[in-house]
């Protein structure tokens, strides 16, 4: 299993929300640069990146500083927020962004993921976000009418590969993350789930590598020290 650590941009700084709230962030590192250079040195070859203020409102005010953050850390960076149109997949793509995630987009506008998906295969994931069983969207903001289990199954028919699962109620809040749904949809789908949200203890990275998920993304226990990034590295392979 991968270990995809995190790094959560709002106004160049990397953050960590509370449960997606907005209204509760904590700034950890006025230079996530450095953070990713971090990431680096204890053996990660993976990151997660989210542009928090794109999620909200679909632009990409943090495009530059994730471009700096992938040349300095240079690792294999997914990316995710604010990315709504075939431009912004192409912009990132071409300056050496591995993956780019669609959340809001892949549930508003379908045919955008199908068409995005054709052109550029497997280096396009969704991000699923989950709150009371539902897709949430828009940063978390709005909730959708479609299950997680319904919105698999429509993913898996237009081909994609790659589905970071975040439990939002899980996420950030240190309590441990969602074994349960990541059991479920393993059993249900063929697909490479990413678990996102609450993971937050070395006990939650051995459960989910046990349960041959792709890839885990550890976020708040990192900046808290409730997981040693090497550690986790070492387990999870």
């Amino acid at each position: 299993m991968l270990i995809y650590p995190a790094i959560d941009l709002y106004q160049g700084k990397a953050v960590r929300l509370y449960k997606g709230d907005y209204a509760q962030m904590t700034v950890y590192s006025d230079d996530p640069c450095a953070i990713a250079e971090d990431f680096a040195r204890s053996g990660a070859t993976h990151m997660h990146i989210v542009d928090l203020e794109g999620a909200k409102n679909g632009t990409t005010p943090n495009f530059e500083t994730v471009l700096e953050i992938k040349r300095r850390g240079g690792l294999f960076c997914e990316v995710g927020g604010g990315i709504r149109n075939m431009e912004t997949i192409d912009r990132y793509l071409r300056n050496g962004i591995e993956r780019v995630i669609l959340g809001t987009a892949a549930v508003t506008e379908p045919g955008f993921l199908e068409k995005a998906v054709a052109a550029y295969g497997k280096k396009i994931a969704v991000g699923m976000d989950i709150k009371d069983g539902y897709v949430a969207i828009k940063g978390w903001t709005e909730q959708s009418a479609l299950t997680a289990f319904a919105f698999c199954e429509t993913l898996q028919k237009i081909g994609v590969e790659t589905i970071i699962c975040t439990d939002i109620s899980r996420d950030g809040a240190m309590k441990g993350t969602n074994h349960q749904l990541y059991r479920e949809l393993m059993q249900q789908f063929s697909i490479q789930l990413i678990a996102s949200g609450g993971v937050s203890s070395m006990e939650d990275v051995e459960q989910l590598a046990k349960a041959k998920l792709y890839g885990a993304i550890i976020g708040k226990a990192y900046y808290t020290g409730a997981i040693d990034l090497a550690r986790a590295i070492e387990v999870a392979t």
